[in-house]
């Protein structure tokens, strides 16, 4: 008979890029692919829980710049399809940063392929398009600034800014290699890059609409529905302040302060024991 916490765990493993079976972690053995297990990448993104969380907060940061956000909507189909997203999403990270090095190249240029084929207007007339470096690099900032900040703060772990700038050195080899360009390599320049973005987003009906898409999204299974609605939390409260006051989820003065509440500190460590 298969236990309750068997069957949390197949339902949230089934979110996972795992679910969908075409990348082999296993074989060939001794292959470390493009980093290995002294790299400082494997930790971060070995971390389920955290990267859930900070996928989360990713999501929401990247749908503020206007172009992400249109490219998005005008290419996709998000309000059926989130977990499918969320799989192949999770797939290109799994297999780019603990694959092998002939995986990792393939699902990059099928990447790069893919962002050829997705152009278009913004709502007021703006061209974009997904293999733009300047947006590429946008993507990528608000991804694996997430996933560090989500990392420090629910893995509860001391990583050295000398640690932090070689993660972002070898997460930014991966966004290099899908065509962005000027990317910032240390914790000071992913930072000042956030700050100076500031001016270039917005958010507007449709950034709300994906949003309020994510929030109301359920885990398969009602034994998992308590662990996503602790994720969502513990990813809101990852954001900049700046946006979350422009997604309109507002921090009480504890949270501004850097302190989040208890509930949402614990939010992943209470989901790594369920999950």
């Amino acid at each position: 008979m298969t236990s309750i916490r068997g069957m949390i765990e197949a339902q949230v493993l089934g979110l996972t890029g795992m679910a969908l079976k075409e990348i082999d972690f296993e074989r060939p053995l001794g292959e470390p692919g493009l980093f290995g297990p002294r790299s400082a990448i494997w930790p971060v993104h070995g971390d389920f829980t955290s990267m859930l969380c900070g996928g989360i907060s990713a999501l929401l940061l990247q749908m503020l710049h206007p172009l992400a956000l249109a490219g998005v909507w005008d290419h996709s189909n998000f309000r059926e399809d989130i977990f499918g997203r969320l799989r192949r999403t999770s797939q290109f990270i799994s297999a780019t940063t603990f694959g092998t090095t002939d995986d990792a190249e393939r699902l990059i240029a099928k990447i790069r392929g893919i962002h050829l084929r997705v152009s278009g207007q913004d709502r007021d007339g703006t061209p974009y398009a997904a293999s733009d470096p300047a947006l590429l690099t946008w993507v990528h900032v608000a991804e694996c600034s997430s996933f560090m900040a989500s990392h420090l703060r629910y893995r509860r772990t001391v990583v050295s800014e000398a640690r932090q700038a070689q993660y972002f050195a070898e997460a930014g080899e991966i966004a290099r290699r899908l065509g962005a360009r000027d990317i910032p390599l240390t914790p000071r320049q992913v930072a000042e890059y956030l700050q100076d973005m500031r001016p270039r987003l917005r958010c507007d009906e449709r950034t709300l609409e994906v949003a309020q898409v994510l929030f109301a999204t359920r885990l398969p299974g009602r034994l998992s529905q308590p662990v996503g609605q602790l994720m969502m939390r513990a990813g809101v409260d990852l954001l900049p302040p700046w946006a979350q006051e422009m997604l309109s989820l507002r921090m009480n003065p504890l949270q501004a302060a850097g302190h989040p509440p208890g509930g949402a500190r614990h939010c992943p460590r209470a989901a790594r024991l369920g999950a």
